[in-house]
């Protein structure tokens, strides 16, 4: 007679790591990015950037922790969710803690926000208080975004339009066309990260009470969202180079449609805990995506 062995535990530090969400945080650092290499050839400010970069990886993790903490509470993330453990629903680390982690990373990123403000005058202040703000009350508060079909406006606002036009302020002190349409195909393919997560876990969230626009929607039109984001960014980028705003480098993103095709297949065609792979993988698409891009705009500028 066989023995199933019992998985192992993690350690304290692999817990810690878990709670992060590593795979999470290309979507703190592609804006930064693209914003810098927007505006590359207006002005570069070296220690804004990495304090920048700095920030918002910092404001990731905060609002992963603030997720697992808030979810755990609001009874969205139980022994039957889909995805990945989560630290405060497994018991690997107690809830005070993780809140505690959580307000310890925010006042973190608030700190290093202090320079940048410094830097970049009472804007910088007013784009990192929203941030902040907003990963807080992404699941938490008395109306939590992600509960309440907000979190893919969200996702789309904070980790695409101000995080990419927030970084060109930095450097230059304004926010130029090339900026903001450069932020646009960054905000398309972060939300489709959020879109699939969602899709992934409708009937659970349903059943917890979570209205995420995936619960709205329903399953048939939240395919149709994921593949308008997809397909949406890599069509704006022909439009930047016709009108003139970028040049034909910032087509290098279009390597990635080799990437981007079969991950819409998989969303149509399956659910479930299958989805994971497609979340990981749009993680990947939106990681190449936006390297690619900046790449592109800061040899074209």
């Amino acid at each position: 007679m066989s023995v199933q062995a019992t998985p192992a535990r993690p350690s304290p530090l692999r817990a810690w790591v878990m709670a992060a969400r590593p795979p999470t945080l290309p979507a703190a650092i592609v804006p930064v990015l693209v914003g810098t290499a927007a505006v590359y050839q207006l002005g570069f400010r070296l220690l804004p950037f990495l304090a920048a970069l700095v920030a918002s990886v910092l404001i990731q993790i905060g609002t992963n922790f603030a997720n697992d903490y808030f979810d755990f509470h609001k009874g969205a993330d139980t022994a039957e969710r889909l995805g990945p453990v989560r630290v405060t629903q497994s018991g690997l680390i107690a809830p005070d803690t993780v809140r505690n982690a959580m307000i310890g990373t925010f006042g973190l990123a608030a700190l290093v926000g202090l320079y940048l403000v410094f830097a970049g005058g009472w804007p910088i202040l007013v784009i990192g208080l929203l941030s902040i703000a907003a990963g807080v009350l992404y699941t938490g508060g008395p109306f939590p975004l992600a509960y309440n079909g907000l979190g893919d406006v969200f996702v789309f606002i904070f980790f695409g339009l101000v995080a990419v036009c927030g970084t060109a302020f930095l450097h230059i002190g304004s926010v130029p066309p090339v900026a903001v349409f450069a932020a646009l195909p960054v905000a398309l393919i972060v939300t489709a990260i959020i879109v699939v997560n969602n899709l992934r876990d409708i009937d659970t969230d349903r059943v917890a009470h979570k209205r995420t626009l995936a619960v709205l929607l329903g399953r048939s039109a939240t395919r149709i969202e994921y593949l308008v984001l997809v397909a949406g960014a890599y069509l704006l980028l022909p439009v930047g180079v016709l009108v003139g705003l970028v040049g034909a480098w910032a087509l290098l993103p279009l390597l990635t449609l080799p990437l981007a095709v079969p991950l819409v297949r998989t969303v149509f065609t399956q659910q479930g805990r299958v989805l994971n792979r497609a979340l990981a993988g749009t993680g990947r698409l939106h990681m190449l995506f936006g390297v690619l891009f900046a790449l592109g705009l800061w040899l074209g500028t």
